[in-house]
Parts: C-alpha cells; sequence; structure tokens
C-alpha cells in the first residue's frame, strides 16, 4: 500500500481518472461539502476528500483510514487506506447495497447479486463500466481483487467503526446511526476480557495473586469475571480479592466480592464479613441485612445473588461496564457506548441522564456530559432540583471554556433556589400566624454548604472570563459573587482566597 495521500495525489493530476471515478463509481473530488458540521468523538483529525450525489462525504482519517458518511445520518469505514477504500469502491460499485450480504453465502448466490447491481449500473449511467474500472486500477496502481475479497474487507472495516471512528453532529454532539447492521461483540465482552484472562491466570498460578489483586482495576475485573464463572476451587483467590478490596472502602466491588465469598458458606467468612460489618457505618450500609448466624451466610448471599448480581453478563447495567472500561483505559469504547446510550435515552430517563452526565465528566469529554447534564436539568419540576443540576451545568460549562453559557445558568440556578419572594404579612395574618414567638430556626441554601459551593462558582466564573475578554460577564459574576459572600455566616478561608484572587484578575489595568 502507498501512503495516504499519494493515490488521491496521482488521481487529482489525471483528469480523465477524475471524470471516471466521478461518473462510473460516484467517487468525486468536487463534492468535499458534507451536509453539516461533523467531527470524530474521539477529537482525531478528520479530512473530506470527495462526495457521491447523495450527498454522502468520503473522510480520511489520521491514520489514513477511510469513513463515508451518509447525508442521512449514517457513516461507517470503509477502507484501512485510500488505496483499500478505492479498490472496494471500484471493485464493487453499489456497495452500499452489499453491507448486510452473508460472506457465508455461495459463491454463485454472491456473484448474481454483483452481477445484477453492475448490470443496472450499466444500463443506467455506466455502459463502459469494466473498461473504466480497469483504466481507473492500473492507473492508480491499485490491484484488482476477487469481489468476495472485497466484500469480506468491506465488512470488515464497517466492524472497526466503532469505537474508534464513531462520527457526531458537531452541533448537537449526536452520533451517526451505524451504515451497517452487521453483527458485533456485545460491550461486556470486550471489556470482561482482560478479567478472564487474569481469572485463569490465578486459577493456574498462586505466585500472581498478590501482582492481580493488589491493582484495583484489575481486580475489579476479575470479580467480574468469577461473577460469570464460579468454580468451588476459587475460595481462596476470592478471599484474596475480598480483603484487598477492602482497603478502597465500601465498593461495590467489595460487596459483590463479600457475595461470592459468601455464598461458599464458610464459617470463617461469615465471622470475617460480621467484624468488617460492624467496623464501619458504610460497611454496616453496603452489607444490609447480613445474617448473625454462620448457618444463614449461604442464603443471605444467594437472596442477594440473584436480586443484584446474577450469573448473565447481559443482564448488568450498561454503566457498569462503561464504567470498568474507563478504569482499563479503553476510553474510546466507553465514550462510544455512553454517547449512543445518551442519544437513545428519553424524557422518562432522568435518573439515567444525571448518571451518564456523572460517567461523561469522568471520562474527560466535557462536551458530552454538558449535553446530558442540560437534559437532566430540564426534566426537573422540583425548583430546588433543578437549581442544584443547573449548578453542575454551568460548572462543566466553565470547564469547557463556554463561560457566558455557565455565567447565564448560574444566574438562572439562584433564581431558582431563591425562589419568589414571600408576599409582606398583613397585621392580622401577623396576628394570626403570632409572629412574636419564637420558630423554629430554619436555613436557607445561601447558609449551607450549597451556598459556599455557588459562591465559590462565581469567583471561578470571573477568573475563567477575564482571559476571554468577557469583561462584563467577569465583573458582574465578582460582583454577585462578593455579595454572597458578605451574607455567609462561616466563610472559608479557601473561600476569601478565591475572592482576592479573582479581584485581583478582574482589577482594571492601568492604561
Amino acid at each position: 500500500m502507498t501512503r495516504p495521500d499519494h493515490v488521491l495525489a496521482v488521481l487529482r493530476r489525471n483528469p480523465d481518472l477524475v471524470r471516471l471515478a466521478a461518473g462510473s463509481f460516484d467517487f468525486d473530488l468536487d463534492r468535499v461539502e458534507h451536509v453539516e458540521e461533523v467531527r470524530l468523538a474521539s477529537g482525531a483529525p478528520l479530512r473530506a476528500v470527495a462526495g457521491d450525489d447523495t450527498g454522502g462525504t468520503y473522510f480520511t482519517c489520521a491514520d489514513g483510514a477511510v469513513l463515508y458518511a451518509s447525508s442521512e445520518g449514517e457513516a461507517g469505514l470503509i477502507g484501512a487506506s485510500m488505496d483499500e477504500a478505492l479498490e472496494i469502491l471500484f471493485g464493487l460499485p453499489g456497495w452500499h447495497d452489499y453491507t448486510k450480504l452473508d460472506l457465508a453465502a455461495d459463491d454463485e448466490v454472491l456473484e448474481t447479486v454483483f452481477k445484477r447491481t453492475e448490470d443496472e449500473i450499466r444500463d443506467s449511467y455506466a455502459p463502459e463500466l469494466d473498461a473504466d474500472r480497469s483504466m481507473l486500477l492500473s492507473g492508480l496502481g491499485l490491484r484488482e481483487l476477487s469481489r468476495r475479497e472485497l466484500l469480506r474487507t468491506l465488512q470488515e472495516s464497517l466492524l472497526r467503526t466503532e469505537p474508534e471512528f464513531l462520527l457526531l453532529n458537531a452541533d448537537e454532539g449526536c452520533a451517526y446511526a451505524l451504515l451497517d447492521r452487521l453483527r458485533r461483540p456485545p460491550l461486556w465482552q470486550a471489556v470482561l476480557a482482560p478479567g478472564r484472562a487474569d481469572l485463569a491466570r490465578m486459577r493456574a498460578d498462586r505466585t500472581c495473586w498478590d501482582a492481580i489483586a493488589g491493582d484495583p482495576v484489575r481486580r475489579a475485573t476479575v470479580l467480574r469475571a468469577a461473577q460469570y464463572d464460579r468454580q468451588p476451587a476459587d475460595l481462596q483467590l476470592l478471599r484474596i480479592l475480598l480483603r484487598q478490596e477492602v482497603r478502597r472502602g465500601p465498593t461495590e466491588e467489595l460487596r459483590l466480592a463479600a457475595v461470592l465469598v459468601a455464598l461458599h458458606g464458610e464459617t470463617q467468612d461469615h465471622a470475617l464479613l460480621r467484624s468488617l460489618r460492624e467496623s464501619d457505618p458504610d460497611f454496616h450500609f453496603l452489607l444490609g441485612g447480613f445474617p448473625d448466624s454462620a448457618r444463614a451466610l449461604t442464603q443471605w448471599a444467594a437472596d442477594w445473588d440473584e436480586s443484584n448480581c446474577g450469573q448473565d453478563p447481559h443482564d448488568e447495567y450498561d454503566l457498569t461496564w462503561t464504567a470498568l472500561a474507563r478504569r482499563q483505559g479503553q476510553t474510546e469504547l466507553a465514550r462510544a457506548a455512553l454517547i449512543r446510550i445518551l442519544d437513545d435515552t428519553g424524557p422518562r430517563d432522568g435518573a439515567l441522564l444525571g448518571s451518564l452526565a456523572n460517567e461523561l465528566k469522568a471520562l474527560g469529554d466535557l462536551g458530552q456530559a454538558i449535553r446530558a447534564r442540560s437534559l437532566y436539568a430540564s426534566l426537573q419540576d422540583d425548583a430546588d432540583k433543578r437549581g442544584a443540576a443547573l449548578i453542575d451545568l454551568a460548572s462543566l460549562q466553565r470547564r469547557h471554556g463556554e463561560v457566558e453559557a455557565a455565567w447565564h445558568s448560574l444566574q438562572r440556578a439562584v433564581t431558582l433556589l431563591d425562589g419568589p419572594p414571600p408576599p409582606p404579612p398583613t397585621h392580622q395574618l401577623a396576628l394570626d400566624l403570632d409572629l412574636t414567638k419564637p420558630s423554629c430556626q430554619t436555613f436557607t441554601w445561601r447558609e449551607l454548604g450549597l451556598g459556599v459551593r455557588v459562591t465559590e462558582e462565581h469567583f471561578l466564573i470571573t477568573e475563567a472570563a477575564v482571559p476571554l475578554g468577557l469583561n462584563e460577564v467577569a465583573q458582574a459574576a465578582l460582583r454577585s459573587g462578593i455579595a454572597m459572600l458578605d451574607g455567609l455566616a462561616h466563610p472559608t478561608e479557601n473561600l476569601r482566597q478565591a475572592a482576592e484572587a479573582a479581584q485581583t484578575l478582574a482589577a482594571p489595568r492601568p492604561a
């Protein structure tokens, strides 16, 4: 294969080949404007190089791979290089219709499909299709491969589209649908694979136990693997995993380890788990319903297992796998799955939107986290909950560089949290309520921890606005923040320092 741009450079230098590519194979170098702005979810560069008469566009990616995006919101990788993509486009004209073909079909069946499609092309607009193909392949130094081989390469490329080449609408952040409907392995399979490998190592070699159990991510993945592949001889290694997980504190993995150990019903494990539960209130809550008697240990574990754990990874919550993928460093795998889930989330899934916002924030994708948090905030009917959600949104927007939007969100949050001012009491109302008597002390949100957080956000927005030249935003946020600071009963020293830093940064510069 040649370097990524070489074949395009050769094609551009030969007007006859350019005309054949556009006319007979619908690969037009003059059509480089896609119907909308798009980008890869990974943030990797993308360059439009050609288009077709349906409004679809061919893009080259950083590694030379070629991505096709239709005008109807579908996208897929069609070749690992431009050479490979053009061999497919010229060798399989009408390739859009082949994404669902079964490679296990007989040659005769496949050839019938290929012949029918190419005959339609010859009759419609390319009577010299075969001659044009030969001229393009030879002129560009490309190979003439069998149709079955080209189909296999095309489908292998399409299967590689996600997670690395997930295409998004640049404005809204929504993902393009897959160009094909080929079967793909579930998310959990890729996430669980290293855990299965480590579990096999631990079963075969005790010397690797400390290294695997001592790594929080490998330990979590092994525990998931052990959840779905249980063997009686695993008790000792499960105990090691449990003891190591205790050091992390009350985690979901700790509860899973406790259940897997408890399923073996050993008296010594009952004593261990009971002492663990009694050692810390968080552990006590985590191991809710733990039995006093060792005889009931197995039943407790079985009940919890049936209602919460299970033995089929298909039944596990999707965000369990995305979180584990993130911890493993499989960033694009987690990102693609989270974006797909977000795109499919409806107005009844408010709690899921909140979780998605948190996961995307943890992943570092603030743009998608903003999308999820904004949708979450819009679904909150309660003013306090919507206000709290808008504070989170403002923080995300500020960190993402959307400072004006952050200031707008923070102002909306304060307005909602303050609520409408109470009407002044009439003389009769005061008598009815007996307002002269002391009432139970109440606190507004400004006097609680939320007040400190909102005050600090004002100063952070001030600091973010100044370098961007947003002086009106900076001054407004600073004034409001200082007013809130003055009203706090117990401002922290860190908050005072944040105010001083914001004031210094926003102070007018001498001419």
